[in-house]
């Protein structure tokens, strides 16, 4: 059985040279593209209601640099002054290095891993 389309849950590429294009022509196939998933940012409305007190963790994970800025935004809209002993730990370098934006960088208190999940257990 011959495979005709392909779904990809991405969304679509701007540029003429993403690999998937190549890849249409080469073998002519129909690629669809659909993003299967989309990020919402929670409200401060609803923090409260689960009871969340930033201030009762010393140390947060943060997976991608929208939850960087997600995080940093609730902070602001609760009016909570995240203190200079809070620790983070990135998934990735270039994570941590979005942090600049927000924070002081030190390394003393900003720990990242190589790129997976996996790599970051041996910081916890």
């Amino acid at each position: 059985m011959k495979i005709k389309s392909v779904l990809i849950s991405l969304s679509k590429p701007t540029g003429d040279s993403s690999p998937y294009f190549e890849i249409e022509k080469k073998h002519k196939i129909k690629i669809d593209f659909c993003p299967f998933i989309h990020v919402q940012g929670a409200d401060a409305k609803d923090v409260r209601l689960q009871k969340i007190d930033f201030s009762n963790f010393t140390a947060i994970i943060f997976t991608s640099r929208n939850a960087v800025d997600h995080f940093f935004r609730l902070a602001e809209e609760m009016r909570f002054t995240v203190p200079d002993s809070m620790k983070y730990v990135c998934q990735s370098e270039a994570i941590a290095l979005y942090l600049q934006r927000y924070i002081v960088y030190r390394k003393r208190k900003i720990y990242f891993g190589e790129k997976e999940a996996e790599d970051m257990i041996p910081l916890l």
